[in-house]
């Protein structure tokens, strides 16, 4: 008789213990499902070549890092601005935190970065160096500016445009004044910029370019190395189409902006104003 009131005793307490372990459960167990973060793989870069992190999402952004292919970082979201997705990631080494085009990231984080978090923390913004141009101080690797606040780039194609602007309106101002010969094998010698790097991990500079027309639809863009040399480009309507180097050449367009590579390591930004003249 004793025996049967202790085994029903430790069961009246097993039955009063069982639903406040079951409530307790659900509070315990998202906690730890959700501190797994996104990994996304940086892939389908250039041999030799670094893909870079900007501050915000645009090709003329400042470059906060360079990521080699193969690295790991925390993707926390990816954005579609018109038409051009970037992510929003996080790198340890080197720490880093900013935006890199989505088509290097791999698998891609389906969630959306909210609209107050495009910018992104601590970092300051870019310099303006025209109400209507782009500042393209930070592009071509010279002194900053004093920094003013700035919304987020609507587009890419935006960005190449007002780009096209303020390097067609830089050839104005250094026009020489006296007559220019005129036809379709005139040379336009507006003392232009381009950005330009020629090693590999170079960061992008500033290069001395000239255009050269010949006939309607070709145009060959000579680049000044600054430490020596030149690259001649040909243009066939409008589009990049080979190099004097010989080795491989290949590009893509973003908007009105030609994102052009030569080998292993040359590349160039060249918009359609300096190639067009118009």
């Amino acid at each position: 008789m004793m025996r049967r009131t202790v085994t029903l005793r430790t069961g009246l307490h097993a039955l009063v213990a069982a639903p406040l372990l079951m409530a307790a459960w659900p509070a315990v167990v998202p906690a730890h499902a959700e501190e797994a973060p996104f990994i996304s793989v940086i892939t389908g870069l250039a041999p030799d070549d670094l893909l870079n992190v900007r501050a915000k999402p645009s090709a003329i952004g400042k470059t906060e890092a360079r990521l080699a292919a193969g690295a790991s970082v925390r993707n926390l979201g990816c954005n579609d601005i018109d038409g051009h997705p970037w992510c929003k990631v996080e790198s340890d080494n080197p720490k880093a935190t900013g935006w890199a085009p989505a088509r290097y990231l791999v698998p891609l984080n389906p969630a959306t970065v909210p609209d107050g978090a495009a910018d992104t923390p601590g970092m300051a913004p870019e310099a303006a160096a025209m109400p209507n141009a782009p500042d393209l101080t930070a592009r071509l690797g010279g002194a900053s500016q004093p920094a003013s606040p700035e919304t987020m780039p609507k587009s890419a194609a935006e960005i190449a445009m007002q780009d096209a602007y303020g390097l067609a309106l830089a050839a104005t101002e250094n026009a020489p004044a006296a007559e220019e010969p005129t036809g379709a094998t005139a040379a336009a010698d507006g003392a232009l910029q381009i950005p330009c790097a020629r090693y590999v991990g170079q960061p992008m500079a500033p290069c001395a370019a000239s255009v050269t027309h010949k006939g309607t639809d070709k145009a060959d863009v000579t680049v000044t190395w600054p430490d020596g040399g030149s690259r001649v480009i040909s243009f066939t309507a409008g589009l990049p189409a080979s190099s004097d180097a010989g080795s491989d050449f290949r590009f893509t367009r973003e908007g009105k902006l030609n994102m052009i590579r030569i080998g292993v390591s040359e590349r160039f930004e060249i918009t359609d104003t300096v190639v067009l003249g118009n």
